[in-house]
């Protein structure tokens, strides 16, 4: 499908169909097929959420191309899609938390198929919450996989207390900015690595020292170093055992760690290192939902699009390191300037792109 066959108004899908993305062929982002499919049905311990918008992740075009492990190898065809933020319209028979017109966002069925690149999806009543009363629904949908993310490395795996020291790389990307104002509220000294152009932006979030990696090698400047959180992986995560406390604690996040990594951190430092993907936490998100509300954390959206220009958004993602994230909003009913619809390619931000780190 070319960026002309787009449905029109006139080729809406019928009642019982919806717009939605899918892939039918592993390749690059030309497989994403803007087209109707079929609505579909919850059962009982799901809603049926009308999608609103949902968030662009790395992990998106990576399972797009083949890349990603067994666990998120999803049947073809597939909606592609684990973020989303939008209003319930049915609730199954089972559930009784939520009710048609709730606002709720979330993370939901990963490592299954999420399916929220579409205008409906059915989700586990238990793996989403509430949206943030501060939130539009394309802002909330930025929030849940990044933020879990961040918040799981940092506190189930690195175990990071007040007044630790922390180094978070990539610290301006959709993973590190909401690990710098999680590890700036509990009370950490914060250690962010980025480009120069993100340094003002950086502190304002919460990093107490920062790192250009252009013009400095990190393992120079920093040291003393308890708990690390990677989001770049190969190269960037062995060179990080030289700046760990004896007996600190390394969680990366792009791929498991190598035998070889693992023993030189445990034979150089007595540093553990930890790998873990993330999955649905409703507790959690709630708790991260808070401090949301209460104005200790903010997401980035950095660009948006609408659903049918999905392909846009997956090569913005695979061009580098965005400041914060990418978002694909479906929804068009606003309530407020504060919630409305954006140009293709809306910029939210002034700087939309930070590069790959080496």
């Amino acid at each position: 499908m070319t960026d002309g066959d787009r449905p029109t108004r006139d080729e809406r899908p019928n009642a019982d169909e919806m717009n939605a993305i899918r892939v039918h062929e592993h390749g690059g982002a030309d497989e994403l097929a803007y087209e109707a499919v079929s609505r579909p049905e919850p059962t009982d311990d799901e809603l049926l959420v009308r999608v609103r918008a949902t968030g662009v992740n790395p992990i998106d075009w990576m399972v797009r191309e083949g890349y990603a492990d067994d666990a998120l190898d999803p049947s073809l065809p597939y909606i592609p899609g684990w973020d989303l933020s939008g209003i319930v319209e049915t609730v199954g028979g089972d559930v009784s938390a939520f009710q048609p017109g709730d606002s709720v966002f979330g993370l939901v069925r990963m490592p299954d198929p999420g399916n929220t690149y579409a205008e409906y999806a059915a989700v586990p009543a238990a793996d989403v919450v509430s949206k943030p009363e501060s939130l539009s629904h394309t802002a909330a949908a930025s929030v849940p996989m990044g933020a879990l993310t961040a918040w799981h490395a940092l506190f189930e795996e690195g175990n990071l207390q007040e007044e630790q020291r922390v180094l978070v790389h990539a610290a301006a990307g959709g993973v590190g900015h909401f690990a710098v104002q999680f590890a700036d509220y509990i009370g950490a000294h914060v250690i962010g690595t980025a480009s120069g152009r993100n340094e003002r932006y950086l502190r304002k979030l919460g990093v107490d020292e920062f790192v250009n990696y252009r013009d400095q090698r990190f393992e120079t400047v920093v040291d003393g170093v308890d708990v690390l959180l990677d989001a770049i992986g190969d190269e960037t995560l062995a060179r990080s055992i030289d700046v760990v406390n004896e007996g600190g604690r390394l969680v990366t996040l792009p791929a498991p760690p190598s035998e070889t990594v693992i023993e030189r951190a445990r034979d150089e430092r007595n540093a553990t290192i930890h790998w873990f993907s993330v999955t649905p936490n409703a507790a959690t998100l709630a708790k991260i939902r808070d401090l949301i509300d209460q104005g200790y954390v903010e997401p980035t959206v950095t660009d948006v699009w609408p659903l049918s220009e999905a392909r846009t958004a997956h090569r913005e993602s695979e061009r580098g390191h965005v400041r914060g994230k990418l978002v694909l909003e479906i929804g068009r009913e606003r309530t407020s300037d504060d919630d409305r619809p954006a140009e293709p390619g809306r910029r939210a931000q002034t700087d939309r792109l930070d590069p790959p780190q080496d």
